[in-house]
């Protein structure tokens, strides 16, 4: 005589199935979401490249114009030390 199935354990391989399909479709769905950070950190960085490099010749300029005022200042001192 056949033995009977185990309803058990019918239930259990179709809740294994049914949650197997759904950590298939959350593994796709991370790796997208993967997909996109690695995309916005790679513009992220682009951005603090520019933003740094702007800095520098932000930096560059601001001294440059430094000199200048200090060489105004410089002649300017001596246009009044003058009798």
């Amino acid at each position: 005589m056949a033995e009977p199935e185990n309803m058990i354990l019918v239930l259990l391989r179709e809740l294994r199935s049914s949650m197997e399909t759904r950590f298939d479709a959350i593994d796709r769905k991370l790796a997208e979401h993967d997909g996109r950070f690695e995309a916005l950190d790679s513009k992220v960085e682009t951005v603090k490249k520019a933003a740094f490099g702007e800095s520098l010749v932000g930096r560059y300029m601001a001294a440059e114009v430094e000199e200048r005022l200090a060489a105004i200042e410089e002649r300017l001192s001596r246009l009044e030390r003058r009798p």
